[in-house]
């Protein structure tokens, strides 16, 4: 029996190779988007390590270098969410599910965590100030927490 492949000229000694890379397994789209998304997570972690110490170790307090980074981390952090976007548009749908549930319940917990902090710091009822890096690891141990749970729960 013979098969049919489509095949694409690659240079002009004549030789050809399918039409389709052996790279484009869904494991592979997984890995790479995976790796995509690390970078842009780091991209944007290091931005906004710029423009939390820059102006006090870099830049002594200049407004416009300290806008400048400001504008630098905005623009990061929207690159690191259309990589989020690409990320989950290309899981399967229980992936997909696991993820979503584990961002919901993350959202969750911080507006109900977030108020509270907030308005017991603004009348002293703790001994000290609700920065906003608190709410960032409250934020990601709920989601890795709720992420184990949900890859678990469905295995």
């Amino acid at each position: 029996m013979v098969s049919i492949k489509l095949y694409i000229k690659t240079n002009e000694v004549d030789t050809m190779t399918p039409l389709k890379q052996p790279g484009s397994t869904y494991k592979s789209r997984t890995r790479a988007n995976v790796l995509r998304l690390f970078r842009w997570n780091a991209a944007w972690l290091a931005a906004s390590a710029l423009m939390a110490l820059g102006p006090k170790f870099l830049w002594n307090k200049a407004p416009l270098f300290t806008l400048v980074a400001v504008a630098f981390d905005i623009a990061v952090g929207i690159g690191m969410v259309l990589a989020n976007k690409d990320y989950l548009a290309d899981l399967d749908e229980l992936q997909r599910k696991v993820q979503l549930n584990s961002m919901g319940i993350t959202l969750g917990v911080a507006l109900i965590a977030g108020v509270p902090f907030t308005v017991m710091d603004k009348y002293h009822l703790i001994p000290f100030h609700a920065d906003i890096a608190f709410m960032l690891i409250i934020m990601s141990l709920t989601f890795a927490i709720s992420n184990l749970y949900g890859t678990r729960h469905y295995r």
